[in-house]
């Protein structure tokens, strides 16, 4: 046993006794406007930014805390396409409350990254205002990926896939993911591999939005994932431990002289 089957083990624990509302979920869900467009943000840049809002990690501690509305703000006007919230409480110290304070402090498609597992998460998600969810194929069985990525489209949102492994990979082509993220982080050991992840990304079909996920805080390491194949990236770290967040995307963007 590792981090993610300890963590995805105690999630299943607590739906079972705790479960969630689907019905009033939904009724919320469907009451607000469609959902922005995650994987159209992504799309015709070289490469797409997806900027995280990361308090804490099982990894590295405590990173930030940082006034999410200025944050917010300061990620959408140096040019990142998309931000993500992590909302796992327990472990990264994050809350649906820090996903609705963000998606009412700017205009991005905003991600959910957590470790969801059913798909009244799914709608939780949405409800909260969520325009993407993270799906960890490592953590789902095919049928569970399938309908969890079935949930999220009938809401309008679009999954973003995140592998680590080939047969992750496997598990995410054929569920139909048009997003696959590589996150070069093994959430067992907690360990980067940063080379291991280059390769896994060559091997996610051109046809396929692909993103690099975790081991990136400077540009030449965003110019290695490109060649690679990414389109987009996903920073987090770097981004929060930054004295002038704005001032970082530019740089990893190759705007920043």
């Amino acid at each position: 046993m590792g981090f993610l089957s300890d963590i995805t083990a105690e999630r299943r624990r607590t739906l079972e006794r705790q479960p969630l509302d689907g019905s009033s979920l939904l009724g919320r869900a469907m009451a607000l406007p469609p959902a922005r467009g995650f994987a159209t943000a992504l799309e015709g840049r070289a490469p797409a930014l997806i900027a995280e809002v990361k308090r804490a990690s099982p990894s590295a501690g405590q990173i930030a805390d940082r006034d999410l509305a200025e944050l917010a703000a300061a990620y959408a006007a140096a040019g990142a396409a998309a931000i993500s919230v992590l909302t796992e409480p327990v472990h990264f110290n994050g809350s649906l409350a820090d996903l609705r304070s963000t998606r009412m402090a700017c205009e991005l498609p905003i991600l959910r990254k957590d470790f969801l597992i059913h798909p009244d998460e799914v709608i939780q998600s949405r409800a909260a205002g969520a325009d993407a969810v993270l799906l960890i194929a490592a953590c789902l069985s095919q049928h569970e990926l399938v309908a969890l990525m079935a949930t999220a489209r009938d809401l309008g949102m679009e999954p973003l896939v995140e592998t680590h492994t080939d047969e992750d990979l496997r598990k995410a082509l054929d569920a139909g993911a048009d997003v696959i993220g590589v996150n070069a982080r093994d959430l067992e050991t907690l360990e980067v591999d940063v080379e291991r992840a280059l390769e896994h990304l060559r091997r996610i079909p051109s046809d396929r939005l692909a993103v690099m996920e975790s081991g990136i805080s400077s540009r030449v390491q965003v110019e290695t994932a490109v060649a690679a194949g990414a389109s987009a990236i996903l920073v987090g770290e770097a981004l929060m431990r930054a004295d002038d967040p704005g001032f970082k995307i530019r740089e990893l963007l190759g705007e920043q002289a």
